[in-house]
C-alpha cells in the first residue's frame, strides 16, 4: 500500500464523524424523560384521591371522586361563564404582577444602590413579605370597599417585596470587578444599571420575580375568595360559590383548573431560568 494510500485512509477516519441517533428520536426521548416522572407523580395523586373516596374517608358531598370531579370539569369548560371566569382572573394576575414588577424593581434597585435607603428600609421589606396576604384584606377593604383595587392593592403589597429582594439580592452579589471594568468603559449612571448590573443580577431578578409570581397568584385568589363583583365571576368567586352550595365536584374541578394555571406559569419561568443557566455556561445545552 502506497504512502498516499495511507495518508488519505488516516484522512477518512480523522474526518469522519460516526452517526448519532436521530434528532427527532433524541428530542423524543428527552422529552419522554421529563413528562414520565410528572405523570407518575399524577398518577400517584390520583389513586390516593381515588383510595380516600373508596374507603369513605369523607362523605361524597365534602370528597368528590376524580371521575364526578374530572366529569364536572369538562362540563364547564363547554360554558361561557367558566370562559368569562378564567379571563377575568388572568386579567387581575396579569396586571396585579406587572405593577409588583414595576414596584419591586424601583424599590429594589433604590435600596440596593442607595444606602440610607437601605438602613431605613431594607428590613422592612423582608418584614412585608413574611406578613400573610389574608392579613392585608381588612385593611385594603377599610381603603377601597369591596372593588376591584382592594384586590390589586392585596396583590401588589403581597408580591412586591420579594420582587424588590430578589432584585437587591442580585445587585449585592454583582462581582466589584464588573463595575469597575463597566465604569473603566465609560458606562455611568442608567447605563451602568442597564449594561452591567441588570445582566449581571439577572439570575436572582428571575428567582425573585418567579417567587413573587406565587404570592401575587396566592394573593389573588384569597381576594376573590372575599371580595365579590357583581357581573364579573372569577375563579375565587366559582370557588366560594361551590363551597357555598356543597358543590364538590364543582369545587375541586375549579381547583385544577388554578393549579393548572400555577404550572403553567410556573413552567415558563423554569424556561427562563434554564435558558439564563445555559447562558452563562452553569448547564449543558
Amino acid at each position: 500500500m502506497s504512502g498516499d494510500t495511507v495518508t488519505e485512509i488516516k484522512t477518512f477516519d480523522a474526518g469522519f464523524v460516526a452517526p448519532g441517533p436521530r434528532p427527532r428520536r433524541r428530542r423524543a426521548r428527552t422529552l419522554w424523560g421529563c413528562v414520565w416522572p410528572k405523570l407518575l407523580a399524577l398518577g400517584l395523586v390520583l389513586l390516593i384521591w381515588q383510595v380516600a373516596v373508596w374507603t369513605e374517608f369523607r362523605p361524597p358531598y365534602a370528597l368528590a371522586s376524580p371521575a364526578d370531579s374530572f366529569a364536572q370539569l369538562w362540563k364547564d369548560v363547554g360554558t361561557w361563564h367558566f370562559w368569562h371566569s378564567v379571563l377575568t382572573t388572568m386579567r387581575r394576575a396579569v396586571l396585579g404582577f406587572l405593577l409588583s414588577v414595576a414596584v419591586g424593581f424601583v424599590i429594589g434597585f433604590a435600596v440596593a444602590r442607595v444606602r440610607l435607603l437601605r438602613a431605613a428600609v431594607g428590613s422592612m421589606i423582608t418584614a412585608l413579605q413574611t406578613m400573610p396576604s389574608i392579613a392585608w384584606f381588612p385593611l385594603a377593604i377599610l381603603l377601597y370597599k369591596l372593588t376591584e383595587s382592594a384586590i390589586m392593592f392585596v396583590v401588589v403589597i403581597g408580591a412586591a417585596p420579594s420582587i424588590a429582594n430578589g432584585v437587591i439580592a442580585g445587585v449585592d452579589y454583582v462581582p466589584p470587578l464588573l463595575l469597575k471594568a463597566g465604569r473603566n468603559i465609560g458606562a455611568r449612571g442608567f447605563q451602568l444599571y442597564y449594561r452591567v448590573i441588570a445582566p449581571a443580577s439577572l439570575p436572582s431578578i428571575v428567582a425573585g420575580l418567579k417567587q413573587g409570581w406565587a404570592f401575587s397568584w396566592r394573593s389573588l385568589m384569597a381576594g376573590e375568595l372575599l371580595v365579590s363583583i357583581a357581573g364579573q365571576p372569577s375563579l375565587g368567586a366559582n370557588l366560594n360559590f361551590a363551597r357555598e352550595f356543597n358543590d364538590a365536584p364543582g369545587l375541586i374541578a375549579t381547583m385544577i383548573v388554578i393549579l393548572v394555571i400555577g404550572l403553567g406559569v410556573d413552567t415558563v419561568f423554569g424556561f427562563a431560568d434554564r435558558a439564563i443557566r445555559r447562558r452563562w455556561g452553569i448547564t449543558d445545552a
